[in-house]
């Protein structure tokens, strides 16, 4: 199977648009018959058969069992043929990096997680692609039918993948990369590849091979310094691919004035300032398990130590989780006021600190969110953790993959 270069946000033709509805009412419900696809997508019986027709000529649908009559002929049943292509995704975490293969039903082949340097560079950039590269060649599959590779990444991406931004927490100067990822990618790898901003990737991920299809409009909350925003069902990524950047910043403002507004309308750090609420705690004296878990130096505390010590039922790591559903409960509180979304996924990392944070959060929200809109909202936690990114990322190339069938 070969597409055409994938261009993210392209209007879709009419053909498109079938092919798309078609194929992933197959994939969602297969075996399935043509005249049940017809009512689900509300095309006629006659451009379904020709759709599907068309489709099992060239593999990417086969057909099955006879399904039960209620009289006259059985209707034959179809389904996606799952081996007629694989899509790699790769997906950048606030402490891992993970590669998966798929299938063309988004079946997980294989899997590869690596830990993640705190850092945001051109290096990381790289072993994105060694990941990629490790995955493909691991992978027990036809390598020619690998169809497309989806990056997802935290930043500011430009519409063609050629430049990002990573804007910086706290008072930091943000960093800009100009090398083109997809470039980087596609040179080395030889195929076709699509780069989107994390948490982008991450709601249509959770929405698409998630969620209720009846979900139209939803927010993933990329830890606490990003969301994506789906809005009838498609990404909104603003004018120029910069929505969804949770807090604000000036180059003119001091660090302390950003630790300030953090809270408020600032920026703060991707663990929502865990990290440094306990380590303020226990320099104050506070007892915790997680001065022994670094050993007494304070410096080597991380996320995962947080992690741990609510795992183990540490009253100060609890605490440092309530207080940062607190905080963040408010930023999206704001957001659920603004956008009344039907559903609000906890992601990106943080939602590991289970109930802590996420009962902390809904309290919150329904504290300070009109009562419309906090009736409405589902807060949940992801349910694809550290591969909602490089899900989310196949599912993108997925659909492209569909459109252009």
């Amino acid at each position: 199977m070969i597409i055409k270069q994938m261009l993210k946000d392209r209007t879709l033709t009419d053909k498109e648009r079938k092919n798309l509805g078609i194929l992933e009412v197959i994939r969602k419900n297969g075996p399935i018959s043509r005249t049940d696809i017809s009512k689900l997508t509300e095309l006629n019986i006659v451009t379904v058969s020709n759709y599907v027709s068309h489709y099992i000529k060239k593999g990417l649908v086969i057909e099955g069992e006879l399904d039960e009559s209620t009289g006259g002929r059985k209707p034959v049943l179809v389904e996606l043929n799952p081996k007629a292509g694989y899509i790699v995704g790769v997906g950048l975490n606030m402490m891992s990096m993970v590669a998966v293969l798929v299938d063309l039903e988004i079946n997980v082949i294989s899997e590869i997680k690596r830990e993640r340097a705190p850092e945001n560079s051109e290096k990381i950039i790289l072993q994105m692609v060694d990941l990629a590269a490790e995955i493909i060649e691991k992978a027990e599959v036809d390598k020619a039918k690998i169809v497309g590779v989806g990056v997802g990444i935290p930043g500011i991406i430009d519409e063609r993948g050629r430049t990002i931004r990573w804007p910086q927490s706290l008072g930091d100067k943000d960093i800009s990369v100009c090398s083109s990822i997809k470039d980087t990618f596609e040179k080395r790898l030889n195929i076709p590849t699509i780069v989107e901003n994390d948490a982008n990737a991450a709601v249509l991920g959770e929405k698409w091979l998630g969620l209720d299809r009846d979900v139209r409009n939803m927010v993933y909350m990329f830890s606490g310094v990003g969301c994506g925003i789906l809005i009838n069902e498609e990404i909104y990524r603003g004018a120029n691919g910069a929505a969804g950047e949770l807090g604000i910043t000036s180059a003119h403002a001091s660090k302390d004035y950003s630790f300030k507004i953090a809270t408020q309308l600032g920026r703060w750090e991707m663990d929502i300032g865990m990290v440094r609420y306990a380590r303020e705690r226990i320099e104050k004296g506070e007892p915790s398990a997680l001065k022994d878990m670094v050993k007494g130096d304070l410096s080597k505390l991380t996320f995962k130590e947080i992690i741990k010590g609510i795992k183990e039922k540490d009253a100060l790591a609890i605490k440092a989780a309530e207080q940062a559903g607190q905080d963040l409960g408010k930023k999206i509180a704001f957001i659920v006021n603004l956008l009344n979304p039907e559903v609000v996924v906890i992601g990106g990392g943080i939602e590991d600190c289970g109930s802590a944070l996420l009962d902390s959060i809904k309290n919150t929200v329904k504290e300070w969110s009109v009562e419309e809109a906090a009736t409405q909202v589902k807060i949940i936690p992801s349910a694809f953790g550290e591969n909602a990114v490089a899900l989310g990322v196949v599912g993108i190339v997925a659909r492209e993959v569909f459109a252009q069938a």
